[in-house]
C-alpha cells in the first residue's frame, strides 16, 4: 500500500464523512450545544461533599501537652492522620496528592499554650474545595475534643487547651469555589459525550443502510475508514474544548496554573479515545439504538459515576475502586484536575498519557479489525 494512495484515499473519505456529518444537523447540535448546557448546569447548579480524610501531622513540639491536643484526630472516623517528620516531607505528600491537608504542631506550641495563646496551623488541599472544608471542621471538632474532656475533668470549660486557636490556608484553591473543582471535571464529560455517544452511531448507520458493503469492493481499508470517520468528531470535540476552556477561564475564573498546552494535548488524547470507543461499539453492534445506549452504559455514565467526578473514589468499595482504574475516564479525571489546579506534575501527565495513549491504539485497532471486509 503506497503512502500516495493511503493519502488520497483518507483525503477523500474525510470530505465524505464532513458532508455527512454536516447534513446531520441532530448530531451538530448535540455535538456543539449540549456541552454549553453541561458546563451552565454543572457549573453554576452542582456542589458536592467526605471520610477518611488524609491529615499529615507534623509535630514540632514533641512534648505530651501537643500530643494530647492533636489526640483527638485518632478518634474521628471522618480523618486518617499520617505523620510526618518535618514540613517539607508533608508538603511533598500534599503536592503528591498523598494527603488533604497539613496540621503543622510548632516547636513553641506548649510554651505559648501556657500563656493562653497556643497556636496549631492547617493547611488545606483545596483542588476540592467541598472536601476541604469539610476537612477543617472535622479537624476543628477532632481537636476540641481532648479539650472539652481536659475542662470537664477540671470542671472549667474555659481551661488548658480549649485556648488552642487553628491558623487555616487552603492550597491550590485559595477562594474556596466548588466551581474550581467541578468545571475541569465537565471536561471528561464533555470529551466523553461528544466521542463516544456521537461516533457510536456511524458504522451502525451505514450497516443498517447497507452503504458500508460498497465500501468493500473499493480498494478503501479498515484503517483508513476509521481514520476518516474520527478526523470530523476530532474537530467537534476541539472546538467544544475550546469552549470549555473559555469558560472555566473567563465565566468561571478556574486558574489553570498547568501548562496550556499539555492540558489540550491530554485533552485530545483523551478525546481520541472516546472516538474510539464509540466506533469500535458501532462497529461491533451494527445496530444504532443498541450502539447508542451501549456507549451511554459504557462510556458516560462510568465517567459520571466512577471516575471521581461525582463520589470520592476513595470512600467507596474496594472492587469499585478496582474497577474504576480500567476506565480511561478516571485517569483523565485525576490529570486534568492535577493540571488545572496544581500544576504541571510530570510523573502523573508521563503516567497518565501513556494509559490514554494505550487506550487509543488498541480501541482503533479493534475498530480496525472489526471493519474487515468480510460479509456475514
Amino acid at each position: 500500500m503506497s503512502a500516495s494512495g493511503f493519502t488520497s484515499r483518507l483525503i477523500a473519505l474525510t470530505r465524505k464523512e464532513t458532508r455527512q456529518m454536516l447534513r446531520d444537523r441532530s448530531n451538530l447540535i448535540v455535538g456543539l450545544l449540549l456541552p454549553v448546557v453541561l458546563i451552565l448546569l454543572f457549573g453554576y447548579g452542582l456542589s458536592f461533599d467526605v471520610k477518611d480524610a488524609r491529615v499529615t501531622v507534623v509535630l514540632e513540639d514533641s512534648s505530651p501537652t501537643a500530643r494530647n491536643a492533636v489526640a483527638g484526630l485518632r478518634g474521628s472516623r471522618y480523618l486518617a492522620p499520617t505523620w510526618a517528620t518535618s514540613m517539607a516531607e508533608a508538603e511533598r505528600m500534599i503536592r503528591a496528592g498523598e494527603s488533604d491537608a497539613i496540621l503543622r504542631v510548632p516547636a513553641d506550641f506548649s510554651r505559648r499554650l501556657a500563656t493562653g495563646d497556643g497556636r496549631l496551623q492547617l493547611l488545606l488541599n483545596g483542588i476540592d474545595s467541598n472536601t476541604a472544608s469539610s476537612i477543617e471542621g472535622y479537624v476543628n471538632g477532632a481537636l476540641a475534643t481532648p479539650s472539652q474532656q481536659q475542662a470537664d475533668r477540671a470542671g472549667n470549660k474555659s481551661s488548658g487547651v480549649a485556648s488552642i486557636a487553628i491558623v487555616q490556608r487552603m492550597w491550590f484553591n485559595e477562594a474556596g469555589e466548588s466551581t474550581w473543582y467541578l468545571v475541569p471535571g465537565l471536561i471528561v464529560l464533555v470529551m466523553t459525550l461528544i466521542g463516544a455517544f456521537l461516533t457510536s452511531l456511524l458504522v451502525a448507520r451505514e450497516w443498517e443502510r447497507g452503504t458500508l458493503e460498497s465500501l468493500f469492493v473499493t480498494p478503501v481499508r479498515p484503517l483508513e475508514l476509521v481514520l476518516a470517520k474520527l478526523a470530523p468528531y476530532l474537530v467537534i470535540g476541539a472546538i467544544d474544548l475550546v469552549m470549555c476552556l473559555l469558560a472555566a477561564r473567563f465565566l468561571f475564573e478556574v486558574p489553570m496554573r498547568g501548562s496550556l498546552c499539555v492540558i489540550i494535548l491530554a485533552s485530545l488524547l483523551y478525546l481520541t479515545v472516546s472516538l474510539a470507543l464509540g466506533l469500535f461499539i458501532s462497529a461491533t453492534t451494527r445496530n444504532q439504538f443498541a450502539a447508542s445506549q451501549l456507549a451511554l452504559l459504557a462510556s458516560f455514565m462510568p465517567a459520571m459515576m466512577l471516575s471521581g467526578f461525582v463520589f470520592d473514589l476513595r470512600n467507596v468499595p474496594t472492587i469499585i475502586q478496582v474497577i474504576s482504574q480500567f476506565l480511561p475516564a478516571t485517569h483523565f479525571m485525576g490529570l486534568i484536575k492535577t493540571l488545572f489546579m496544581a500544576g504541571d506534575n510530570w510523573p502523573d501527565v508521563a503516567r497518565d498519557c501513556s494509559i490514554l495513549a494505550v487506550y487509543a491504539v488498541a480501541l482503533i485497532a479493534l475498530t480496525r479489525r472489526a471493519l474487515r471486509k468480510k460479509l456475514d
